[in-house]
């Protein structure tokens, strides 16, 4: 039997979070709403994209800051079933292993990533592995051919400087979709959604709360609007401990409908 093409993946580290703890719990919430009879599976395009998903559980790594760098090889073993996986996190930090088995089957990969921070720190706080420092790792390894960053609303000067050295399309949010709204990509993409790139209205269950941010229509007409094949994604630092009445996740859920609909189909949706 041919397996079916998504792979729901969980990914449960959060000791690289520099705030608080918490996302480590986010998977097992996040599938209790994607089984809940609060919903359906199916996507906003007429796909029943939960009979297509296969849910390869969670997987393990240390609690420790290098432990993240296990979900590589973890990663490496999906990709191997032949499926396009979504990761459940986690904090950020571990977009880095997951995307290095990514470029290790596909090449230098083209990433969309929705986030109210740009995570590009050379290091955070002494930490290489931080949840704030994935992309500048990622850009270093030279496995990243473009990168652009949405949502993005606070940005220091030692972010901008990597942001200038390796040409990272980092769009300010300002409430409009603009160009954004029909990106196209060459290359596999894979989609990173940090879920603080939404307003706080739309998710409080985020360890670092920042006002101003885009409104879940805004998350899902990019992705509607994404030319290009996406091969990979995650949905991280969902923290389950400040959500308020499953809001939060119930937003993941449905983020990860809509980005398995891109996976089974690559066209644009608008």
């Amino acid at each position: 039997m041919a397996p079916k093409p998504i792979g729901i993946v969980g990914a449960p580290h959060d000791a690289n979070s520099s705030f608080m703890r918490g996302p480590a719990g986010a998977p097992d919430v996040i599938r209790q709403i994607l089984a809940s009879d609060s919903g359906n599976g199916y996507s906003e395009d007429g796909v029943n994209v939960l009979a297509q998903i296969t849910d390869f559980g969670d997987f393990q790594a240390p609690d420790s800051t290098e432990g993240v760098m296990a979900f590589e090889s973890a990663m490496r073993g999906v990709l191997e079933r032949g499926v396009k996986p979504i990761a459940l996190g986690g904090d950020h930090a571990v977009t880095h292993p997951l995307v290095l088995a990514v470029a290790e089957q596909f090449g230098p990969v083209d990433i969309l990533h929705f986030d109210a921070h740009g995570d590009l720190y050379p290091d955070f706080e002494g930490n290489p592995y931080s949840h704030a420092s994935p992309f500048a790792r990622l850009l270093e390894r030279g496995v990243v051919n473009r990168l652009v960053q949405i949502g993005i609303r606070t940005l220091t000067p030692e972010q901008k400087d990597v942001i200038n050295k390796y040409d990272v399309e980092s769009h300010i949010w300002r409430g409009v979709l603009g160009e954004c709204s029909t990106l196209e990509f060459e290359r596999p993409v894979y989609v990173s959604i940090d879920v603080d790139a939404l307003d706080p209205a739309f998710a409080p269950g985020v360890s670092h709360h920042e006002p101003g941010g885009m409104s879940v229509r805004d998350v899902l007409n990019v992705l509607h609007g994404l030319h290009g094949n996406v091969v990979a994604g995650d949905i991280v630092e969902f923290n389950p401990l400040r959500d308020i009445n499953d809001m939060t996740a119930t937003v993941c859920a449905k983020l990860v409908k809509e980005l398995a609909a891109r996976l089974i189909t690559p066209g644009p949706m608008l």
